[in-house]
């Protein structure tokens, strides 16, 4: 009930206040797995992405999210759920490894599910390297992934500001991506990595982003 609320009554309201440009919503299948994968500029893309996706959208969110105490964290959990956030541990192998399952189980039900394969935000402005997780998610799964293009959302939140202002924003969903040809050859590290960079190709032809083949780290917080 919470998510049909969000989707019919705050998608329109954030749509009337910030105007969102929305171009290739017809590239998103209508039913089947569905991986989205856009590059990552600002900590509301989540959100701009669940507005504007004409499917509902499954991500990963830290596990602390959804146990907070007391009403305040039964409203937070609850409206992250809503969101289509999936709860999972972060910060290990293992945990990793979790977090991949759960988006199988998500894209196995025939639902959409969105990863951000550069892993971090871009500080930078640059789209950098993407991790094989999104690849292997398209193999195991036989999901079309439909690479997406954001811009201007680094401006509606910058590094540091709590509340969104208003600016525009783009969102452009490309065509469908099919890796069947690979079908049974998702256990190879090389396979992995020529899928993933097909996408991040994609990523890059609709964002017009300087590409950089190596990952994005953030500096550590006592770096000069």
């Amino acid at each position: 009930m919470l998510q049909l609320l969000i989707r019919r009554g705050l998608a329109p309201l954030a749509r009337l206040v910030y105007r969102p440009e929305v171009t290739g919503l017809d590239n998103v299948p209508a039913d089947g797995p569905v991986v989205l994968a856009p590059n990552h500029r600002s900590a509301i893309d989540t959100a701009v992405i669940a507005l504007t996706s004409p499917r509902p959208v499954r991500f990963l969110g830290k596990a602390e999210y959804f146990t907070g105490g007391g009403l305040k964290g039964k409203v937070v959990a609850s409206f992250l759920s809503a969101l289509g956030y999936v709860p999972v541990e972060r910060g290990n192998a293992q945990a990793g490894l979790a977090a991949l399952g759960a988006a199988r189980a998500v894209l196995e039900r025939g639902e959409t599910f969105a990863i951000y394969p550069e892993g971090t935000r871009s500080l930078d402005g640059r789209l950098y390297r993407g991790h094989t997780g999104v690849g292997s998610l398209a193999l195991e799964t036989g999901a079309a992934v439909v690479p997406v293009a954001l811009s201007g959302t680094e401006r509606l939140l910058p590094v540091g500001r709590r509340i969104p202002r208003p600016g525009p924003v783009h969102v452009r969903f490309g065509p469908p991506l099919d890796f069947t040809r690979y079908q049974g050859l998702g256990s190879s590290p090389a396979i992995r990595r020529a899928v993933t960079d097909e996408i991040m190709y994609s990523i890059m032809e609709l964002s017009g982003q300087e590409y950089v083949d190596h990952y994005h780290r953030r500096p550590r917080p006592d770096a000069a």
